[in-house]
């Protein structure tokens, strides 16, 4: 048995004017795609160049062409500068001053008033460089390259630019470090919890210095439930740390059901000033992971129901917004999901923020190649010859300090429960191999056999064995894990002795096999097909934790041939809607009660492929022919359908050895209802109804309560009885009056090859989403939806 406990915490940026201030830092940029040798100067003149308002993405622009890279969704990279001009007082300047990028993709190289700050390579890591001794009283410059001109460098959409937050800090020369503070509990009980608090403190003063430091933990109202105050001596222009105790009793623990968080709030006083403060989200709660028995959080045994997550949001690319992801990720919590992979890299800040408060377990992972490249597709996945740059080519120099960073920004989060240093690092033959490849059973294998001319899979256990140490050097509060395409391989190294936790990838004919013969390992789904056996292999197994499906979310790149440009594997599209395999997902992991029909043709054959998503439309129409079939997903125990009021008969689910329930039917216009019954009782329902001509657009706003500047405004053609009219693809058009930017529209179409810029596109199963981004929140912006098939959709925003 190994168990992991923790108490963990989420930044909270706005702190007291008195002391540290960590501000957005988005606004008026200038950007200029294309290289230019004097750029970093200060008297360099940039008038010209584009503003922008970061996020800022600038290969979303595009154009999608077949020149470019199936596997990053067939858009350009290239150069691209960014600088921004800003004011100081001479009373600023005497305050230390850093400047924190949470994303550049990538190569990013920063200067201030023409001085070089340095270099980050990889286009995920957050990073920061002190500003102070370069600042000057008045007008300052700073200055960023970003160098993506190898733009065949992933397996998917990266994006290009600064494409997430950036933050000013401003602080005392007495401060707390950034990422300084570490939040651990040793007892954790029903009773009581015990924490430790380590805390880095900075003194950039040359002369000692006598503080005082108060660490607090506030609940949810505000009161104040622990509480340490200690005197620190700190010796000048040095690094110290300390540790504060906190008892508190009868603690609220965070959850799944009950996301619970305490606020812990630390401040340094000097002479009775305050010189640095510090808010932090915490949450209280316990995991272990068993090697019989699975996965357990704060003592109740339960499994992983996961999805992999990349950053693009369609049209946004990864250029995106809060409350999109708020939306996205509410929308698979109420589909059964309880934890998410980050896959395969560390993603925005406030990802992690959104999942600590919606009750989201996570897996963060750093890196998808190590040492060699793998293969990126250039001209449809598995086609042709691929292109092998990427990230390889700084793992040597970059790698230990890469994964400490990714784990010392988020290791007080309660929503983390396991650090992966690896996606797939050993794919038979991409890069590494062995004699064993020849023989056996290897569903992911890329060449024929063992290949002589690879790199030895024995290399597996000298890095995994150095990245799991760095990474607990950080961390040992939690498991390492790895996600392991090619079992069968490194089971002849240490590999997965040298992480804590295996997950296995696409391998569940291995499950038993495995778990026989390594007793003590932790095995769980790292990467997982849709079909319902692989489901069943987690669920029937107790020593299985869990599995993370491939995907949750539709996502730019890993395409197919040109003009397929995006991914299609998710439980919900691009725009962030659900798909029908969502509701089948929701029948096998959701508690509450649902059920939901569709129609299809009557297939020929099964549909159990790994990738296969279930056929079944939200519609009920001649489309598929005079007899069809019509599906439904329930985790009810038994369904009823009626057409036009009249009962096709009650089928129970223990039945059907698929996981859903259909039923063969002529077509007839009208009304399709199914009834979902538990213990004899009707909890649910679920209605299709034959349209007639789409006469209209209906348009909401999703996001309408969220304090996001971005609105996004779903398009629904819909028939006289509004009903909506999922084959309607006509073409539509937007006008914007007032401040507001237009972001781009997505309609989820793979194959949809118009701009995403373009202010004229079309309906795709009848809806499109609209981004609008407002620039100043206290003025309206008009917003006017036009098709050459409907009447004009007025609204203001």
């Amino acid at each position: 048995m190994k168990e992991f406990v923790s108490i963990l915490m989420a930044i909270i940026f706005g702190l007291s004017a008195m002391a540290q201030q960590k501000v957005l830092f988005n606004d008026q940029w200038r950007f200029h795609l294309g290289d230019i040798s004097q750029a970093s100067e200060k008297s360099f003149n940039d008038q010209s160049w584009q503003r922008v308002v970061l996020p800022h993405d600038w290969t979303i622009a595009g154009p999608f062409d077949s020149r470019w890279a199936s596997a990053t969704g067939y858009l350009p990279g290239g150069v691209g500068w960014y600088r921004k001009t800003f004011k100081l007082s001479s009373q600023d300047i005497k305050s230390k001053h850093s400047i924190y990028f949470d994303g550049v993709y990538k190569n990013a190289e920063v200067w201030v008033n023409g001085h070089y700050l340095g270099k980050r390579p990889n286009g995920f890591i957050p990073f920061f460089y002190d500003l102070s001794p370069y600042l000057k009283s008045g007008e300052n410059v700073l200055a960023l390259k970003v160098d993506h001109s190898q733009f065949a460098d992933s397996r998917w959409y990266t994006g290009s630019g600064i494409y997430r937050n950036v933050y000013l800090i401003k602080q005392q020369p007495l401060h707390f470090a950034t990422w300084g503070i570490t939040f651990q509990t040793p007892t954790l009980n029903g009773r009581e919890a015990n924490a430790t608090v380590d805390i880095d403190l900075i003194n950039e003063e040359a002369l000692t210095s006598d503080v005082t430091l108060t660490v607090s933990l506030l609940d949810k109202s505000g009161n104040t439930v622990a509480q340490e105050k200690q005197q620190v001596h700190l010796t000048g222009s040095k690094e110290q740390q300390t540790t504060a105790k906190l008892h508190l009793l009868n603690p609220n623990r965070w959850s799944i059901e009950n996301p619970y968080c305490y606020t812990l709030a630390i401040e340094l006083t000097k002479a009775n000033k305050a010189v640095d403060s510090y808010q932090e989200k915490v949450g209280f709660r316990t995991f272990r992971f068993d090697a019989n028995k699975g996965f357990f959080l704060n003592d109740q045994n339960m499994k992983l129901k996961g999805v992999c997550i990349h950053d693009d949001a369609g049209a946004l690319g990864v250029a995106t917004f809060e409350s999109v992801w708020r939306r996205r990720l509410k929308t698979l919590k109420e589909g059964g999901v309880n934890a998410i992979r980050m896959s395969h890299n560390p993603h925005a800040d406030f990802f992690y923020t959104l999942c600590d408060e919606l009750g989201l377990l996570v897996m963060d992972e750093a890196f998808d190649e190590w040492e060699f490249g793998k293969n990126k597709w250039i001209s449809g996945w598995n086609v042709g010859s691929p292109g092998k740059d990427g990230y390889h080519q700084h793992f040597k120099e970059w790698s230990q300090t890469d994964v400490k960073d990714m784990i010392r920004r988020n290791r007080n989060r309660p929503s983390i429960i396991m650090w992966s240093i690896g996606n797939e690092v050993d794919y038979p033959n991409d890069p590494y191999s062995h004699e064993i490849l020849s023989g056996g059973n290897n569903p992911q294998i890329y060449g024929k056999g063992y290949l002589a001319d690879h790199p030895p899979a024995s290399r597996l256990s000298v890095l995994s064995k150095s990245l799991a140490e760095a990474a607990k050097s950080v961390d040992s509060t939690r498991p390492i894990t790895a996600a392991l395409a090619g079992v069968v391989m490194s089971n002849t190294t240490t590999y997965p002795e040298n992480v804590d936790i295996v997950g296995y990838n696409y391998q569940e004919y291995r499950y038993a096999e495995d778990h026989a013969k390594y007793p003590s390992r932790v095995i769980y789904g790292s990467e997982n097909g849709m079909q319902y056996k692989a489901w069943l292999a987690v669920d029937t197994n107790d020593y299985i934790s869990g599995q993370f499906l491939w995907t949750g979310i539709d996502y730019l790149g890993e395409a197919g041939k040109w003009p397929t440009r995006s991914n299609g594997a998710g439980l919900l599209d691009l725009a962030g809607l659900p798909k029908p395999e969502y509701y089948f997902r929701q029948s096998l992991w959701a508690t509450k009660p649902m059920v939901y029909i569709g129609t299809s043709p009557i297939p020929d054959g099964d549909d159990s492929g790994i990738w296969s998503h279930k056929k079944a439309d939200p519609i009920w129409e001649p489309t598929y022919g005079k007899r069809q079939r019509v599906t439904s997903f329930s985790n009810a125990e038994e369904v009823e359908l009626f057409l036009n009021g009249k009962s096709l008969g009650k089928k129970a689910k223990q039945d059907f050895n698929t996981g859903y329930i259909y039923w063969d039917i002529p077509f007839e216009p009208g009304t399709l209802e199914a009834r979902a019954y538990l213990d004899q009782k009707q909890v649910a329902t679920y209605t299709l109804r034959s349209t007639t001509k789409p006469t209209q657009l209906a348009c909401r706003i999703l996001n309408e309560n969220e304090t996001d500047k971005l609105k996004e405004i779903l398009v629904q053609a819909v028939d006289e009885n509004d009903n909506p009219v999922y084959m309607a693809n006509d073409a539509i058009e937007v006008q914007i009056d007032g401040p507001g930017e237009f972001k781009g529209m997505e309609n989820g179409n793979h194959q949809n090859l118009t701009s995403y810029l373009s202010l004229r596109n079309q309906l795709h199963h009848g809806k499109v989403l609209i981004y609008i981004y407002k620039q100043e929140p206290d003025k309206n912006v008009a917003v006017t939806i036009k098709s050459a098939s409907y009447p004009a959709v007025k609204m203001q925003l």
